[in-house]
């Protein structure tokens, strides 16, 4: 049994750390997959030739949504790198 405890103690930290690694990766990516979406909304609400109040609660609320999606997108992404190289 004590066998079986060092070799989980000392193999786990080899696959744990690059599955956290890739699990932050994949999050950067679907973050900036919906920054680009909502992007994309945000550029078609400019582009409206009305301004009606539907067009102004689409543009703030595109806008809100990019730039949240775009910072946790770079955090998540810059949080893989911190823990691939640790």
């Amino acid at each position: 049994m004590r066998l079986i405890k060092a070799f989980i103690a000392s193999f786990m930290p080899g696959v744990i750390k690059p599955l956290h690694s890739l699990w932050n990766e994949l999050l950067a990516f679907l973050f900036l997959t919906l920054a680009g979406a909502f992007g994309h909304q945000l550029y078609k609400a400019c582009r409206a030739p009305n301004s009606e109040p539907v067009n102004i609660a689409v543009f703030l609320s595109s806008g809100f949504l990019t730039a949240l999606m775009l910072g946790l997108g770079i955090y998540s992404y810059r949080r893989a790198r911190k823990i691939s190289r640790s």
